[in-house]
């Protein structure tokens, strides 16, 4: 153990003697290991923001919109009217959990100098207790009697409400706009709070989401938000809800397209995976430069130490002690650089983090995994260098200028 310490301390003094050299030959382990943290952190926090989005959208939720390659077939009789989501709704019974229509509108308010950006969604009762549920923070969802009666009432986010009014609680307060055309003024009757995920960082838009009666709408929809009932297997109750829909609209199999939240979440994830993978690789060849660098600067130092070695044999240090010497001081080198590197990556992680709405996290198999490999790759490359000084034969050595 005394001799360890004693190998400690001599590597740890070679290193201290040249430190500008010492972080050169660490940088490549630095980037490489900063690169595995960012990707890491990043990579778990959008995963994370997009399994939480898709189920605010809920589990089972296809979109049924035109198919725009028969934009040629395209009237207004292809498109859904109101009357056309009631009847639909009624016909499909307890196979759909909701039937909304798909579209909404932005609009800009103000409020004296206060401004905010409003996308107004058509909704029904069913959808905005599945899409508000447990979000509702003042005030109430709709009311089967504000979607009959057409009323102008909506439901506004907690940040247009500070961004507009200055405060959480503006249930009972209103704001006077227009829809389609003509100017409204609608009474907000519900406050609700979403966290912001990583969708709105990527679309740009500065807008929140509003929930108005459908029925208020006079011009009919393109789309469909669709819930399959839970006691359906999706693949199948797609099958049923589609076909429904093309017998009752009188069109061809194939003229309405479809997407679920599911296949949308694994098209992203593949999407995420594919960039963690190339950037992965782009970290891989980042330490194994870094790792080259380490074993040629190991055996520059065996070079320079050409004589010291000698004169550490001759005093009696065995084959043993010089190649432990020199493996401590190549781990030290990139055990160093990795430590580095994960505080950087980090911190690269954290700045991030500032401009998009990600809650990033340090992962603490990640941490271990970057220290575990740091030292590995401080091994591997420093094994050759710290035999062939080992090998050294002393007279030889000592005889080096």
């Amino acid at each position: 153990m005394g001799l360890m310490f004693e190998n400690f301390k001599m590597a740890l003094s070679s290193v201290k003697a040249n430190k500008m050299r010492a972080f050169l030959t660490m940088l490549g382990i630095i980037i490489g290991i900063s690169s595995v943290m960012t990707i890491t952190s990043i990579g778990n926090a959008v995963s994370d923001s997009l399994d939480e989005a898709f189920k605010g959208f809920g589990k089972n939720r296809i979109v049924v919109y035109m198919n725009y390659r028969n934009s040629d077939d395209i009237d207004d009789s292809k498109l859904f009217s109101t009357e056309d989501i009631d009847n639909l709704r009624e016909g499909l019974g307890d196979k759909v959990t909701y039937f909304a229509p798909f579209g909404s509108s932005e609009k800009e308010l103000k409020n004296g100098r206060r401004k905010a950006k409003i996308s107004f969604t058509s909704a029904d009762t069913t959808y905005i207790r599945d899409m508000t549920a447990d979000k509702i923070i003042h005030g109430r969802d709709f009311k089967e009697g504000d979607i009959k009666s057409r009323k102008s009432v909506v439901i506004v986010n907690k940040d247009l409400a500070m961004q507009l009014f200055g405060k959480e609680d503006v249930v009972g307060e209103q704001i006077e706009t227009e829809l389609e055309g003509s100017p409204r003024t609608f009474t907000i009757i519900g406050v609700y709070y979403r966290k912001k995920s990583i969708f709105d960082g990527l679309t740009g838009s500065d807008s929140t989401e509003g929930f108005i009666p459908y029925t208020l709408s006079t011009q009919n929809f393109y789309g469909l938000n669709i819930k399959i009932s839970d006691n359906l297997e999706l693949k199948k109750g797609t099958d049923q809800v589609m076909r429904f829909i093309e017998k009752y609209k009188k069109v061809k199999e194939g003229f309405y397209s479809m997407e679920s939240v599911e296949a949308q979440a694994g098209q992203i994830n593949g999407i995420m995976s594919g960039l963690s993978l190339g950037l992965g690789a782009i970290a891989a060849i980042s330490l194994l430069v870094g790792g080259i660098g380490i074993m040629n600067i190991m055996l520059v130092s065996v070079t320079e130490r050409t004589k010291e070695i000698g004169i550490r044999k001759s005093l009696g240090a065995r084959r043993r002690d010089i190649l432990t010497q020199f493996m401590v001081e190549s781990a030290i080198l990139s055990l160093s650089g990795g430590l580095i590197g994960i505080v950087l990556g980090y911190g690269i992680s954290s700045l991030a983090g500032m401009f998009l709405p990600l809650n990033l996290r340090l992962n603490p198999m990640a941490v271990m995994i970057a220290v575990l490999f740091s030292l590995v790759v401080g091994i591997f490359f420093g094994l050759y260098p710290a035999s062939k000084a080992s090998k050294l034969d002393p007279i030889d050595a000592l005889r080096y200028e």
